[in-house]
């Protein structure tokens, strides 16, 4: 078979784009009701979704490793999520957003230059112009009564979480595709479930937070999208191309809830299509 790697880039914008909404959703819904149940509902959607798409695919079990290595990328990435939608939710940590997205693609990064190599100079400047538009996408959240080493905290905290779910993720074997993601379903649900009972957090009600249970499903649509993406495409180009959410989730923002895009939130995300361009090269 003949790798195309733009097949690989419009699959892992494709999981962007899923992401950028769940964000969206998950955020409208972390302002209603507690984050970590939030976190749990939307985990429970990822993982009834996943779960019913390997059913439908009758796709194997995957290897006791691969299935390992995917329940800890759910954990992770719950533990980034929970973070994130403690910071939508209470909005005292305005700079979560932009900070766990340049953390989030720079920790794939380094570990694919690391690990499998340096990218050509053209794509290296796309990855680096990437981060500068998330960065730029996401100033427009900045809050002034914020203390700064308060949202810094938060952010980096997230994007740890997501980097190590990139990175986790694409440790899983190029074999079964639906399972490995049942499994990461499987971890993500069990830190929210923790959460709740360390936190003694009443047990959600699905029926009473329909956004939660979207943004789960938005979540599970682009793990979906992602994962297909990593077949086509090294590791670390897939994870900035996901860590494009940001912009999506303003996008959304200033379409449904007509907040303002600032001036420079628009020169991010023309960055963010340069970047694109760049790495699809």
């Amino acid at each position: 078979m003949v790798i195309v790697p733009a097949t690989g880039v419009v699959l892992a914008l494709t999981s962007a784009i899923a992401w950028g909404g769940a964000d969206f959703t998950g955020g409208l819904a972390s302002r209603r009701s507690n984050h970590l149940e939030v976190l749990a509902l939307s985990r429970l959607a990822l993982l009834v979704l996943v779960a019913a798409v390997a059913a439908v695919m009758r796709d194997p079990l995957p290897p006791v490793a691969s299935a390992g290595w995917a329940a800890a990328a759910g954990m992770s990435g719950a533990l980034g999520i929970a973070a994130l939608y403690k910071g939508l939710a209470t909005e005292r940590a305005a700079l979560v957003v932009p900070t766990s997205g340049v953390v989030g693609a720079a920790i794939p990064v380094l570990y694919g230059a690391v690990v499998v190599g340096v990218l050509p100079i053209v794509q290296q400047a796309g990855l680096v112009t990437a981060l500068v538009g998330i960065w730029l996408v996401s100033e427009g959240h900045r809050s002034a009564d914020l203390g700064a080493s308060q949202g810094l905290a938060a952010g980096a905290l997230a994007g740890l979480g997501f980097g190590g779910f990139f990175i986790l993720l694409g440790q899983v074997d190029s074999g079964p595709v639906f399972t490995p993601l049942a499994a990461a379903g499987c971890g993500g649900f069990s830190v929210a479930v923790v959460a709740l009972v360390v936190s003694r957090a009443r047990l959600p009600s699905p029926p009473r937070n329909p956004p939660a249970l979207l943004a789960g499903v938005l979540d599970g649509t682009g793990l979906v999208f992602y994962m297909l993406a990593m077949r086509w495409i090294r590791l670390d180009v897939a994870a900035v191309l996901g860590s494009l959410h940001p912009a999506v989730t303003v996008l959304l923002f200033r379409a449904i809830s007509k907040e303002q895009v600032t001036g420079t939130q628009w020169i991010g995300l023309t960055v963010c299509v340069v970047a694109i361009a760049l790495i699809a090269v």
